[in-house]
């Protein structure tokens, strides 16, 4: 049994990620929306399918990629996306808007209950307000904003977004759209005629005139409120939203096929008839790959990366190859820890198809934004853990790449909740070279000091905790700690002189006191101090591994906490709500260090480790019932 447990388990952990390759079913006589949802459009600079709209949509005004009704039925965000672009009367039901703040609620002269999520025909009659406090909040910097001024811009962003989307494929009151254009397009011959017999004096038909200038102004809200660019370019024009393509049709006298389409799949949907949905959203599907098969072939290639999930199947592997790893510590080593390793390498073998899959997609190296800056280096984190295992073979490296995979995945999740995650990039960032170059180094250098931290923890709570470290192990988390240290002082140096090189490019500097940058230079300073201690005789094994966990506090102040002061020309992502995770983060690793510091005669594997007079490498003589740190770190 214990032979065959390491490829059992992997087999069924493959068959379990290998599901999600599966095509998404297609319910039997309903609507198409795998098709529609693979459909391209133009948001936010870059072109994306249906789905990603959806689920960054859904992201950003939910928090969450389904939607629970009222009558306990979820939605996914394609099913959610096609109630509210294409009948948004009963999606303004749906309990969609997130209010939990006290104040908030007062607002609307409501009370305060377990209740959170708010549909928008509630909210509709307080839109005035909403509007009002939120541009008020607007005007704020995001450091100076309270709870009350954060939650209601949110809750006004979230609003504008839904009512962009209700006019993204066709005006959120329309019924019979497609009869609409066809109503338009036919009276633009004797408008034109009215407006010639105007200009020369004749008698016109003031009629035609005015009902042709209110559809103008109609296609002209829908245009300027249009979230989706649904229309491709045609010989090197730009996408375009539906209702600037029909407002040039006054001049064309013909209507884009797409927007036909999108017109007729409105109408279908709208009414129930799920066949001719289908039909157009084919036809769709079909138009597109001929006239834009680039775009075709990304969307697709973005669904699939959407629908496969693949860094949610990495946290679960992640995770249960750090119990395996945790639990090989009690008994049955071995097969334990072959376990734990072949499913990390499942796990980072997942982890590398999303990676890989966001530089496919956003056409640039890894790192781009502070949400890939935590896949990047949980990836980075994971590979040299890997390595250290394969090395040594005593799990501690599976348990510290199970364990920062999974964190940094986990921070990274969290990151996802502003919406787009391959979003276009910030000007001074649109550089190719130094991204995948001075940015890249400067995250694997993060990822080296949080494994060197991960291994001291481990250290440092199976010296004191439990009376599991023994002399080996110690003398084995030493040597991996130290040559990680090494390993983060190099590229945190690397990558901090090519970020001088690039601002001096960009800025005209190479050095100007940014917060980001002193933030590096810690990092760099503290791997030096760090290195020359123990070099000096200054710090042993247990000083090493104490230092080790306040590099942690360190490179998470240059990677988080400079966001969260909220100047300077580094700081892209600032989030309030990520300042107490911070915190807590920061105190949690001074405790440990505190714990650390206690005398050994308090530390449980304190008389585990030396049970004879023996002396060591270094002629140090062990006494019975002494831990090996002692003589080792003191």
């Amino acid at each position: 049994m214990k032979r065959y447990l390491p490829w059992l388990v992997l087999i069924l952990a493959f068959a379990w990620v290998s599901v999600s390759w599966l095509p998404p079913k297609i319910q039997q006589g309903g609507p198409d929306l795998v098709t529609f949802g693979k459909i391209p459009v133009l948001v936010g600079g870059r072109v994306k399918p249906l789905d990603t709209v959806g689920r960054n949509s859904l992201l950003i005004v939910h928090g969450k990629e389904t939607l629970r009704l009222a009558d306990g039925k979820q939605l996914t965000a394609i099913e959610w996306l096609a109630d509210v672009v294409l009948k948004p009367a009963i999606a303004d039901d749906y309990p969609l808007f997130v209010i939990q703040n006290a104040e908030v609620l007062g607002l609307f002269g409501w009370e305060q209950s377990d209740r959170k999520y708010f549909s928008f025909n509630e909210l509709a009659p307080f839109l005035k307000q909403i509007d009002a406090q939120g541009e008020q909040a607007d005007k704020l910097e995001s450091v100076e904003r309270s709870a009350y001024q954060t939650a209601i811009l949110n809750l006004r962003n979230a609003l504008i977004l839904c009512q962009r989307l209700k006019n993204s494929l066709r005006p959120e009151d329309a019924h019979e759209f497609a009869t609409e254009i066809a109503t338009y397009v036919a009276a633009i011959p004797s408008a034109a005629e009215a407006a010639r017999q105007r200009e020369k004096g004749e008698t016109f038909d003031k009629e035609k005139l005015d009902a042709m200038a209110a559809f103008a102004e109609r296609y002209d809200n829908l245009a300027n409120m249009a979230y989706t660019l649904a229309v491709p370019p045609a010989q090197g024009a730009r996408w375009r939203p539906i209702g600037a393509v029909l407002t040039d049709t006054l001049r064309s006298g013909e209507v884009h096929p797409v927007v036909i389409a999108y017109a007729k799949l409105g109408d279908a949907y709208h009414a129930g008839d799920y066949q001719a949905f289908n039909q157009q959203a084919a036809f769709l599907r079909d138009w597109f790959a001929k006239e834009q098969p680039t775009a075709v072939r990304r969307s697709a290639f973005e669904f699939l990366f959407n629908h496969v999930d693949p860094f949610t199947h990495s946290m679960v592997l992640y995770v249960l190859a750090f119990l395996l790893a945790c639990f090989s510590w009690l008994g049955w080593s071995r097969p334990l820890t072959r376990t734990a390793f072949y499913l990390l390498l499942l796990a980072l073998a997942i982890h590398t198809f999303g990676l890989g899959s966001r530089m496919y997609l956003q056409e640039r190296p890894p790192v781009t934004n502070l949400y890939s800056s935590a896949i990047f280096i949980g990836w980075g984190a994971v590979i040299v853990a890997l390595i250290l295992e394969r090395i040594f073979r005593d799990g501690i490296g599976a348990a510290c790449a199970g364990a920062i995979g999974f964190i940094t995945l986990i921070i990274a999740h969290h990151l996802a909740g502003s919406g787009d995650t391959l979003e276009m990039l910030q000007a001074v960032l649109d550089t190719n070279i130094w991204l995948a170059t001075h940015v890249v180094a400067i995250t694997t250098g993060y990822s080296a000091m949080f494994l060197a931290g991960m291994l001291a923890m481990i250290y440092i709570i199976r010296g004191v905790f439990t009376r599991s470290l023994q002399k080996q192990t110690a003398d084995s988390l030493a040597r991996m700690t130290y040559g990680v240290v090494c390993f983060a002082t190099l590229f945190s140096f690397v990558g901090t002189v090519l970020g001088g090189i690039w601002a001096d490019q960009s800025w005209g500097r190479f050095w100007g006191w940014d917060p980001k940058e002193n933030g590096a230079v810690l990092i760099v300073l503290w791997c030096a101090m760090t290195l020359h201690a123990r070099w000096g005789g200054y710090i042993r094994q247990r000083g090493l591994m104490i230092m080790a966990i306040f590099g942690n506090v360190v490179t998470s102040f240059s990677w988080f906490g400079v966001n969260m002061l909220g100047v300077g020309l580094h700081s892209y992502g600032f989030m309030q709500k990520a300042f107490p995770w911070l915190v807590g983060f920061v105190v949690s690793q001074l405790a440990l260090m505190a714990i650390a510091a206690m005398p050994l005669e308090r530390w449980r594997s304190f008389q585990t480790i030396a049970t004879s007079s023996r002396r060591d490498r270094d002629g140090v003589k062990f006494v019975p019932g002494k831990l090996a740190v002692e003589t080792t770190s003191e």
